[in-house]
């Protein structure tokens, strides 16, 4: 790891000059400079000064930050085929992430799972057909072009009442399918 490059990282990240977090840790901005550009290294009580100062913790320091995976293409999805519906999580392992999209495909005629009440909210976008969209004791038509938008305060599920294959960008928030 090339510690001066990650600490300039952080220092810019939490928008502090030089001369600020040389300040906080009593530190000279010229030694913060070497340090940044790995010219010197730090003993390992001045680093634990400068690691605070950022407001972490050696241990959050020093964790391995990987690179995060960003556009994904159809070698990436996951695909689960049912007797209505294909569901195809277009974005792997996004449980682990704030919100959860796939795009669904209901044959005509079938549904979606029931989704239960939780915290949260979820997004929608027909991309082919029609749906119907059961929102507790309600429910709204949805065509191609239209987007649903709704909190998960209700049962809710998913229905294709036509006669071709419909096809949805469903977006949850956390993570539920």
């Amino acid at each position: 790891m090339e510690i001066g490059k990650r600490i300039k990282q952080l220092r810019t990240r939490n928008n502090l000059t030089l001369e600020e977090l040389a300040s906080r840790c009593e530190l000279t901005k010229g030694f913060l400079s070497q340090l940044e550009r790995d010219l010197t290294s730090p003993s390992i009580a001045t680093l634990q000064d400068i690691v605070e100062a950022l407001g972490l913790s050696m241990m959050e320091f020093f964790k391995d930050e990987k690179n995060e995976k960003i556009v994904f293409n159809k070698d990436d999805f996951f695909t689960d085929e049912k007797e209505g519906s294909t569901i195809h999580w277009i974005v792997p392992n996004a449980q682990k992430n704030e919100m959860e999209p796939i795009l669904i495909e209901l044959k005509p005629h079938q549904s979606s799972h029931t989704i239960s009440p939780h915290e949260g909210e979820e997004f929608g976008y027909v991309l082919s057909g029609k749906i119907v969209l059961y929102n507790g004791d309600k429910k709204y038509v949805v065509r191609k072009g239209n987007t649903f938008y709704i909190k998960g305060n209700y049962n809710h599920y998913l229905r294709n009442e036509g006669t071709q294959t419909a096809s949805v960008l469903w977006i949850c928030t956390p993570p539920i399918f």
